[in-house]
């Protein structure tokens, strides 16, 4: 049913007066293939529970190929198709952080690798004038000039993050800073499957300097699945995104205002705790999810260039933190900032640095829901002294070419999983990426 209803779409767009394109493709193919290896030596714990980092030496790595298949099927329709192979073993099963050490681990699939198709959707764009604005040959983008002023829309099988916080130097794990909570908010529990991706439709609409964005996508029929809930008027995950492009000193910038809101069977921790109470037993969320509930949130994000060579960029967001992660985050709170420089002053132009800081916290009713013994889908203890978990990363991009590039990675993680009683944890990492 899902690939009908872009098929049906497709046929519904009416084709659009645009400007003239100086530059344009009628279809483009693009491959990546990233491999990333982390490894982490042991660390102190006073106790380790169901859902904790093994505290005991670990290596960890993902392997993906994609390939980016891009066709003009009318003058301003453009519809991707993008299959990937994956692999992959994360540490401890992908439990005990709450900011993962590679934003590549949701898609991990055991040592044997397995296709699947990752992405297959349509891009309408209407122009409304405002000058000419050259588009790039790129992944899911073809060559072409369109209106500066335009709306956009999407519609298919694609993630939230290919529209949304689209932060120009912290957003990719596979070039960028590998941290999950580096590549999207952490407390961002946008909706899709336990991959990162679903169905649904986004409009951008482009104005001068202003961008506003807004999307609904599908959730998993059961929080952290991969099966999802095509129930799009009745469980879903909306997005609201405000953006304002700017010059400070002659240097760009953006500033992005981020909501969104999920409507799902979800649990709440607090009927967890008071189930638990009533009953004797440990409190648990598996338990008590039998309702519809909401889950919404806020985030700023900030991007500015300081020089040709350097920028600085910051993160922040809040959530209710009355419900249990539908999709990825064990976060309530998060904020996370760095610096990116490129290597022009030592002769290497296309080599990047790159060094942040993220500091994730947890809800009350989060934290006395574990502290009460309980656990989540990535973290719980059976027991918690609670502290923020704070993440400290750098990394060096060595650009072997134009389409290869060797990266040296760390992570030093104190209070994993919210908890003091373990840690700190120390995450060496290395990556290599080909695209073309």
């Amino acid at each position: 049913m899902p690939i009908r209803f872009v098929l049906l779409l497709l046929a519904l767009l009416p084709c659009c007066a645009q400007a003239d394109e100086a530059v344009r493709e009628d279809w483009n193919a693009k491959f990546q293939t990233t491999y990333s290896w982390q490894h982490k030596p042991g660390f102190n714990a006073l106790y380790s529970g169901q859902n904790s980092l093994l505290n005991s030496a670990e290596n960890s790595y993902t392997f993906t190929t994609d390939a980016f298949v891009g066709v003009r099927v009318r003058q301003n329709s453009e519809l991707y198709f993008v299959p990937e192979i994956t692999q992959g073993v994360p540490f401890s099963n992908l439990n005990g952080l709450g900011g993962f050490t590679n934003g590549e681990l949701t898609r991990a699939s055991g040592t044997s690798p397995k296709i699947y198709r990752q992405q297959l959707f349509l891009r309408q764009t209407w122009g409304f004038g405002g000058g000419a604005e050259n588009i790039d040959s790129d992944m899911n983008q073809l060559a072409g000039t369109v209106d500066k002023n335009r709306f956009v829309l999407t519609a298919g099988n694609f993630s939230t993050l290919n529209i949304f916080d689209n932060n120009l130097y912290a957003h990719d794990p596979r070039t960028q800073f590998m941290n999950w909570s580096n590549m999207t908010y952490t407390a961002y529990d946008y909706a899709a499957d336990a991959r990162g991706f679903g169905w649904g439709i986004a409009g951008e609409w482009y104005q001068d300097n202003w961008v506003v964005r807004f999307g609904r996508m599908t959730v998993p029929k059961e929080p952290n699945g991969l099966q999802l809930d095509y129930q799009f008027f009745k469980h879903y995950g909306d997005q609201l995104e405000l953006e304002c492009g700017h010059e400070i000193g002659g240097q760009a910038g953006k500033v992005r205002l981020l909501a969104y809101r999920d409507h799902a069977v979800l649990a709440n921790y607090r009927d967890a705790i008071n189930f638990g109470v009533a009953t004797g037993t440990t409190p648990s969320i598996f338990k008590v999810r039998n309702g519809e509930k909401s889950k919404f949130g806020f985030g700023a994000d900030v991007e500015q260039s300081i020089n040709a060579n350097t920028g600085v960029f910051m993160r922040a967001m809040w959530t209710d933190g009355h419900t249990e992660t539908d999709a990825f985050t064990e976060a309530d709170q998060s904020i996370a900032g760095g610096l990116s420089f490129k290597g022009a002053d030592w002769g290497r132009a296309r080599d990047t640095v790159g060094v942040s800081l993220s500091n994730n916290r947890l809800s009350k009713d989060r934290r006395d829901y574990l502290q009460a013994g309980g656990i989540s889908f990535f973290i719980g203890e059976g027991a918690l002294n609670y502290h923020p978990e704070s993440i400290l990363e750098s990394f060096y991009n060595w650009n072997a070419s134009k389409h290869a590039s060797l990266t040296a990675d760390f992570q030093h993680i104190s209070n994993p999983a919210y908890n003091s009683d373990r840690g700190p944890v120390r995450v060496w990492g290395m990556r290599l990426h080909l695209e073309y």
